[in-house]
């Protein structure tokens, strides 16, 4: 039982606030964002500050339930993926992971890399030639979400992909949003 005091220390040490992890759909989305909504509502951050954060999150996680990888483990099918929101003195750290095959990781790498590489004018440029020029695609996303994570926090998205197994990697990625409205 040792094993959720260490998991209240890894959570009081890395200043979480909120964590779920399971599978994602749109009814467990809504329940996190109105705990999230409450939370950053009682803690009398700026009306500014907790529009950015709500805003990242609903892109996030619209991101694992849209473009999640189903991972299939023997018989065992599942979506599981984990959503954290931290709060640090100047910012607020809200991460997802998720699994996403293999084959699919170079191209999100690459695309993520050009979006943090353009700076606010770049970014803005990015996200209406996105509007103007693509489809949806067959789950649902055009490609704004990311533009739209990097535009709102004004930082650079952090991201990595570990390996879960030989068809897997598990996609990281760690939006900062600061706290000062600079």
């Amino acid at each position: 039982m040792n094993f959720i005091y260490d998991l209240h220390r890894t959570m009081m040490s890395q200043k979480l606030i909120l964590v779920f992890q399971g599978d994602f759909t749109q009814e467990s989305t809504k329940s996190i964002l109105s705990m999230a909504e409450r939370n950053l509502d009682s803690s009398g951050e700026e009306s500014s500050i907790k529009r950015k954060v709500f805003n990242v999150m609903v892109e996030a996680l619209q991101n694992i339930v849209k473009h999640s990888d189903e991972l299939v483990d023997g018989q065992i099918r599942s979506h599981a993926a984990i959503f954290l929101i931290g709060k640090e003195a100047n910012r607020y750290c809200i991460m997802t992971g998720n699994p996403i095959r293999k084959e699919n990781v170079e191209k999100l790498k690459g695309a993520l890399d050009r979006i943090n590489s353009l700076d606010k004018d770049g970014l803005k440029d990015l996200y209406k030639e996105i509007i103007k020029n693509t489809t949806i695609s067959e789950k649902g996303g055009a490609g704004l979400g990311f533009v739209d994570m990097a535009r709102k926090s004004g930082e650079k998205l952090e991201f990595e992909f570990p390996e879960m197994s030989s068809e897997y990697c598990f996609f990281c990625l760690k939006v900062n949003v600061p706290r000062d409205n600079e």
